[in-house]
């Protein structure tokens, strides 16, 4: 067999080089891996966002993880402003923050490519004028927010879409009006537990509700937390809805490190799956399809503990690492989360 040594290969003119066309092959005993797919897939996915967050001081950091290891978190880059309890949604491609409290509250949207690093960009706004300790989730191609204060408790969902940019449209209404509720989603479903509760009793629920998503319409009742709960997380597969931690009890609150779980395609009350590392409300949490990565929270004092867990097993979570900034009401996203198969 002939041996052929090539290091260059032009036109004549030098400006252009072999056009492969057709059926080829390569027999080789080197090794050569082609990339496929889009631009933004090929560095991978599974890497988590959180963003925003901290009381008294309040920053506008985002900070990123890569889900299948375990680290402290690195830095991702900055909002445009600082806030906290803002809800987050993703798809592969995009994550977007919207609403929050900060220097005042807001209705603003941003977006940030996850598979890069870099500071936010104003997407839209929501419906309301201000819209804080609203909750959010997603599949591949609508972001969905619901409840907040604005300022009393609202029972209203908004969505967009989310590979566009532009102003929230009205999808309809939660069971009840509510705020600080945990969200997760399949591709199909979406669900929000649990309340803040709504001052001056702020008596917290225990309700689920849920939407299907590429419909509009008001929410319906899916099922019970195991209590009444208030600022727990929310994370999923594309089949198991998992939540944790938050405070129960009424009208006083104490502090839980209970996870509990969902099958999303049925309907039915939450099974105990086991405990985060420690209690703490305030917590957000984010996913790929086999695990879940719980960050931050209020112990009282702020928390920036990461804890992760496998989801389609049951047991207690295991430490991940740490935030370095956001503890207190983070967002959290992810580019490989349940919502997105």
């Amino acid at each position: 067999m002939s041996q052929i040594s090539v290091n260059d290969i032009s036109s004549l003119d030098g400006k252009s080089g072999p056009v492969i066309s057709g059926i080829t092959t390569v027999s080789s005993t080197g090794y050569m891996m082609i990339p496929a797919g889009p631009t933004e897939y090929r560095g991978g996915r599974g890497r988590g966002l959180f963003g925003g967050g901290g009381y008294p001081t309040i920053t506008n950091a985002i900070e990123y993880i890569t889900i299948s290891t375990t680290s402290n978190a690195f830095d991702f880059g900055d909002l445009i402003t600082p806030g906290y309890g803002r809800g987050s949604a993703s798809s592969s491609i995009r994550g977007l923050f919207g609403g929050g409290a900060g220097a005042s509250a807001t209705n603003a949207i941003e977006y940030v490519t996850i598979s890069s690093t870099g500071n936010g960009f104003d997407f839209g706004d929501l419906t309301s004028d201000v819209r804080r300790f609203t909750s959010a989730a997603s599949n591949s191609i609508r972001g969905i927010w619901a409840g907040g204060f604005t300022p009393g408790a609202t029972n209203r969902i908004d969505y967009v879409t989310i590979t566009t940019l532009g102003n929230a449209i009205v999808f309809g209404d939660l069971t009840s009006s509510s705020s600080s509720k945990a969200a997760l989603s399949s591709p199909t479903r979406m669900l929000f537990a649990g309340d803040q509760g709504t001052p001056p009793l702020f008596i917290k629920i225990n309700t689920i509700d849920y939407i299907t998503i590429a419909t509009t319409g008001n929410a319906q009742d899916f099922g019970d937390l195991l209590n009444p709960t208030q600022s727990l997380a929310g994370c999923s597969s594309s089949v198991r809805g998992i939540f944790g931690g938050g405070g129960i009890g009424n009208p006083s609150t104490t502090l839980t490190n209970v996870i509990q779980y969902v099958t999303i395609a049925s309907l039915g009350d939450a099974i105990d799956f086991g405990d985060l590392t420690s209690s703490r409300q305030s917590v957000k949490a984010t996913s790929s399809e086999t695990r879940g990565v719980f960050g931050g929270g209020s112990n009282p004092a702020e928390v920036k503990t990461l804890d992760f867990i496998t989801i389609a097993s049951l047991g207690n979570a295991t430490t991940f690492g740490s935030l370095t900034t956001n503890g207190y009401l983070p967002s959290a996203c992810s580019d490989a989360h349940g919502g997105l198969g």
